[in-house]
């Protein structure tokens, strides 16, 4: 069995669904969880300190270690809040899950400035500010595992979801940073892109979907991510109904030309749009570039 004795996690949004979900899983394994989650409705409004306590004193009923925490993770304030809970508990961090989101859906042309920065201030900015308020802690202890929460909202679009989509694409580029600069200081970052019933979901899926797309099928890759024996770093995966995928964004072998106008592009456009063969970093397209 992967455990995590003697780890120590911050999961936010831990108060519902996959955090719940997350945050159980970790504390049966022997893991001390800072159970995080604001408490308001799905909009990211109001707020109580119920559905942390809630969570944490089930795990310490079933004999794990939990303390809650009610901060919002969208102010630096908040964040640095979360993590110092962590340390006055525990002493340390070892483990960042960031779960913590909100809807505001619209369509584009009705959504306003307002529903848009605050979809991006939870799930962007809350990632971000809670990574970051943990990161020199894991970079003194040479040790650190990060993962954020992304969506096939954010790798293929939704409709409706501009904000949402905007957000959990963001966490891609986030986790891929992290991942390359944390490397050398022993910390990984890998990002989940899952399909569960949730309170979020709920309303989105179909109803037979429920008993196949628990969130416990989701928390089983996240725990092992966030195991000290996974060595990979910076990659993205699918989870869900017990399937588990590498997605990975890929550039095609592209067309090239010493004289390029718009007319020859429009003439060699088949071979712009080819697939085959791809590379896969940033370095590998600047070369082909020369």
């Amino acid at each position: 069995m992967l455990r995590f004795d003697d780890r120590v996690a911050i999961i936010t949004g831990a108060g519902h669904g996959l955090g719940r979900s997350h945050a159980l899983m970790l504390a049966e394994r022997g893991a001390k969880v800072v159970v995080n989650d604001l408490g308001g409705a799905l909009d990211g409004t109001g707020a109580s300190t119920g559905p942390a306590a809630e969570v944490a004193d089930l795990i310490t009923k079933n004999g794990g270690q939990a303390v809650a925490n009610a901060d919002d993770i969208s102010t630096p304030e908040g964040a640095r809040a979360v993590v110092q809970a962590a340390v006055d508990a525990y002493g340390k961090v070892d483990i960042v899950v960031n779960n913590a989101g909100i809807l505001r859906d619209k369509s584009f042309g009705k959504m306003t400035v307002e529903e848009f920065d605050a979809v991006l201030a939870v799930h962007v900015r809350g990632s971000y500010l809670v990574s970051q308020a943990a990161y020199p802690l894991m970079k003194a202890a040479g040790y650190g595992r990060v993962v954020n929460t992304s969506s096939p909202a954010g790798l293929f679009g939704n409709f409706g979801q501009a904000n949402y989509s905007t957000a959990k694409m963001g966490l891609v580029g986030l986790t891929k940073t992290i991942g390359i600069e944390g490397a050398r200081n022993g910390i990984k970052a890998n990002a989940i892109a899952p399909v569960a019933w949730t309170r979020m979901t709920e309303a989105l899926l179909p109803a037979e979907f429920e008993a196949k797309f628990t969130p416990e099928r989701v928390s089983a890759l996240v725990a092992y991510l966030v195991h000290e024996s996974c060595e990979t770093s910076g990659e993205v995966f699918t989870v869900g109904a017990g399937r588990v995928a590498r997605v990975f964004v890929a550039e095609g072998p592209g067309w090239k030309t010493d004289d390029v106008t718009p007319e020859a592009i429009e003439a060699n456009w088949e071979a712009v749009m080819a697939e085959q063969p791809y590379v896969l970093t940033a370095g590998d397209s600047m070369k082909a570039m020369l």
